[in-house]
């Protein structure tokens, strides 16, 4: 069973970036936002010819490319989906004209068959799902940050029940961290995986972390 990791976040909290210290030979990238990643010389890095990066929002050809990294690709030990809500509103905007229940669920389906297929990959991968986040305040004035879904059906479902991890992704006082525990917010994380509610926004200090938790 794979590893999969929920990221979740406001556009410019540092999400993306948070990604560039991976290893591009062990690393492929889905760019579903389609509007390239956030730091110099990334395009040296991941591109087609060296079959690391994708620009898609297909839900279809990402569950495919996903299985052919499980079945084809022993190099590969991190896969990144950013943002899994690229997926959702090109789904929900290519059927933007289709009226009743049955597209909401056909949405849910494909949006959880990738997050349940990447359950089943390799041992030896790590997922890591992108997500926009959404901050709602009550009338109380209570406010909760959880990941931006789209339809009813996705936010019933509740997408943190599938991540074991989900940090957020936040700009304090100018500082780019990863909240590992719920602070109004789903952030969660393993019981003594990290002592501190915030570390630095670097994916790579966190796969460490839990390389290092796992092995005891």
């Amino acid at each position: 069973m794979a590893k999969i990791i929920g990221i979740m976040g406001e556009s410019g909290a540092g999400k993306t970036t948070s990604m560039r210290g991976l290893d591009p030979t062990t690393t492929y990238y889905f760019d579903c936002d389609k509007k390239g990643l956030s730091w110099r010389g990334w395009k040296k890095q991941y591109n087609g010819e060296a079959k690391n990066y994708r620009c898609t929002d297909d839900q279809a050809e990402v569950l495919a490319i996903l299985h052919g990294i499980n079945d084809k690709c022993p190099n590969i030990k991190t896969v990144i989906i950013d943002t899994l809500n690229g997926v959702m509103v090109a789904d929900e905007m290519r059927r933007s004209r289709e009226k009743g229940y049955d597209k909401w669920m056909d949405l849910a389906v494909a949006v959880y068959g990738i997050i349940d297929y990447a359950l089943t990959m390799r041992d030896d991968i790590t997922v890591i799902f992108i997500c926009h986040s959404q901050t709602v305040r009550d009338d109380s004035g209570y406010m909760f940050t959880s990941i931006k879904t789209n339809g009813q059906k996705l936010s019933k479902i509740g997408l943190e029940t599938k991540f074991p991890i989900v940090l957020h992704a936040k700009c304090v006082s100018g500082e780019y961290v990863f909240e590992t525990q719920a602070n109004l917010s789903t952030a969660k994380t393993p019981l003594g995986l990290f002592e501190d509610k915030t570390i630095p926004n670097d994916i790579t200090v966190v796969l460490q972390a839990i390389e290092e938790y796992e092995n005891g």
